[in-house]
């Protein structure tokens, strides 16, 4: 059967139609492929850019800034408080926000280091414009800002600028404390003093505890005060002074002058940083006769009735010893001591003999250097080789040059009893601080010895070159003692070092107090003299009566040791009191 002509045509029509829409379906299905490739790779390409790359970017900034972070400042636990005794604020740390830089992010290098420059006088603007453009990603610009220097460089604006929070080591008592105290770094690092000894512990403060120090702020500033104004009255080069418990070695009071604001760095020089108490050796003069008294004490039980003749100068060799006031008769023991008599005491090491000498400096740690926690500590000097004439001089303290901390722990050790002592900065962990003896205490001299010192020493003050030491009502025992500097061409003598070593009360020691002035000039108030009876020994009488009221220390009604000074007076020279 034939088909119709027109079915056939509709049959090509419909045929055509078909294969038009194939084709049309495969080039939708081509172009949305294509286009969800496209959005695919736009996609991937936005998230390897805005992620992946930028955590990338974001570690790496962070490494970089984390290892220069590490290299100039590294971060540290808070530093521990530093206190006195009775839990007074001496060094602290607190937080503030410090100025640094990424150079790859600084908008405008020259504006902003030219507004740099404006608000920090401290570095020019070419300091700031270089270390703007260094390579590296992180850079220092100002440490430890306070809030308003903060503000303004936050009006900067500059987003290469940034501000890290640090530690700032702060000393609320300024210069009080400096030298024991001593100083950090700008990394926080200790340098100086305690801060130094004590570097470890108070750098790991893990507990958040305090590093209690012997130290009692108000005596300190009494200290410190009468110093400076003696210094300032005799128109002194400098000045030291210590305040020590004798019985355990607890150091209330130590002052170096001049002295330095460690809050303001980089301001100290030499002269202001150098501690004259601990570090400084000197040639101290008739203080030492304490020791070689002792000496005499500790080998004669008959030391007392001993009498030297001091009509004369004394000649030995090519060497003539002098009295700076010559008494030019026969003195007994007790009078040597009292009036300080260079030829009597020279005479007493005589006697005593170099070996005996010697040993009995060593036995008080005269040669050696002192064991104490401070690191800036001075070694003693003596004679080496010591000959016979060294025993003559360094009896009345010539030619032997000992730091006043030595000289000061040395006494205690004469007065307490004769027990040794070590000097302490450090009050020990869960003790009760009470005036007794540490169980380590050695035994050095005779307690007979030492009640003989104590008297000689009170004999100083109510009769001899100490008068105006004198506290009523203290028992205030001490000796005085003045020295010529030694200079290019020998000793000068217009160059003195007049000290002065007290102790109270005599009837039962329980505080030293030294005070040295080191080139003191002659008023009209002093007659023109510059010694130590005019000026160390006043000094010291000042301090002990501050010491007395803020100490609630109260006085002694009927002193016990007047007594047993006055009957040292009486001479056996010839059978006759003097």
């Amino acid at each position: 059967m034939k088909r119709h002509p027109l079915a056939r045509l509709s049959f090509t029509i419909m045929g055509n139609k078909s294969s038009a829409l194939e084709k049309a379906r495969s080039r939708l299905v081509l172009l949305s492929a294509f286009f969800i490739i496209a959005y695919l790779v736009v996609a991937i390409r936005m998230f390897d850019l805005m992620i992946l790359q930028g955590m990338f970017f974001v570690d790496e900034n962070i490494t970089q800034e984390k290892q220069a972070i590490s290299t100039l400042a590294p971060k540290e636990m808070r530093r521990a408080d530093i206190v006195d005794r009775n839990g007074v604020l001496l060094a602290t740390s607190l937080k503030t926000a410090s100025l640094f830089a990424d150079p790859k992010l600084v908008v405008d290098a020259q504006e902003t280091a030219k507004e740099l420059a404006k608000l920090f006088s401290s570095q020019s603007y070419e300091s700031y414009l270089e270390k703007l453009q260094k390579k590296n990603r992180f850079v220092w610009l100002k440490r430890n800002l306070i809030p308003s220097e903060q503000n303004k460089i936050m009006l900067i604006g500059d987003p290469g600028l940034a501000f890290r929070e640090e530690y700032q080591r702060v000393y609320p008592q300024g210069e009080l404390v400096s030298h024991t105290i001593g100083y950090v770094s700008q990394d926080n690092k200790g340098l100086a003093g305690l801060e130094r000894a004590f570097q470890p512990l108070l750098s790991e403060n893990k507990k958040e505890v305090s590093l209690k120090t012997t130290l009692d702020v108000r005596l300190q500033h009494a200290l410190r005060q009468e110093i400076q104004n003696t210094i300032e009255k005799f128109s002194a080069k400098a000045g030291t002074g210590l305040i020590m418990d004798v019985n355990n070695g607890d150091v209330l009071a130590m002052v170096s002058l001049p002295d330095f604001d460690p809050n303001v760095k980089g301001k100290m020089s030499d002269d202001t940083a150098f501690n004259r108490a601990s570090l400084g050796v000197y040639e101290l003069g008739s203080v030492f006769k304490i020791f070689s008294t002792a000496a005499l004490v500790e080998s004669n039980d008959n030391a007392l009735t001993m009498t030297f003749d001091a009509t004369e100068p004394l000649k030995r060799g090519r060497y003539t010893i002098r009295d700076y006031h010559p008494e030019k008769r026969i003195l007994t023991v007790p009078e040597v001591f009292m009036v300080s008599s260079n030829i009597g005491t020279a005479l007493m090491g005589e006697s005593i003999g170099t070996d005996g000498l010697k040993a009995f400096y060593k036995k008080l740690g005269l040669f050696e250097k002192p064991d104490t926690v401070l690191p800036e500590v001075g070694s003693p000097l003596y004679p080496r080789p010591w000959r016979d004439i060294n025993t003559l001089t360094a009896s009345y303290g010539h030619g032997i040059a000992v730091s006043p901390l030595q000289l000061v722990t040395a006494v205690s050790t004469i007065v307490n009893g004769g027990y040794s002592v070590r000097s302490r900065f450090i009050l020990p962990e869960q003790e009760k601080h009470e005036n007794t003896f540490e169980t380590a205490s050695v035994r050095v001299i005779k307690e007979e010895t030492s009640q003989v010192m104590r008297g000689l020493l009170r004999l100083v003050v109510t009769d001899g070159t100490a008068r105006k030491a004198e506290v009523t009502g203290y028992e205030v025992g001490g000796k005085t003692g003045t020295a010529e500097k030694p200079g290019a061409h020998g000793y000068d003598r217009n160059k003195l070092i007049s000290s002065f070593v007290g102790v109270f009360p005599t009837s039962a020691p329980k505080y030293v107090v030294f005070v040295a002035i080191d080139e003191p000039h002659g008023i009209k108030e002093s007659y023109g003299y510059a010694t130590a009876g005019w000026t160390a020994a006043p000094a010291a009488g000042r301090i002990i009566k501050r010491m007395a009221s803020l100490l609630g220390i109260p006085p002694i009604e009927k002193p016990q040791q007047q007594d047993e000074t006055n009957k040292l007076l009486v001479s056996h020279t010839e059978g006759e009191a003097l």
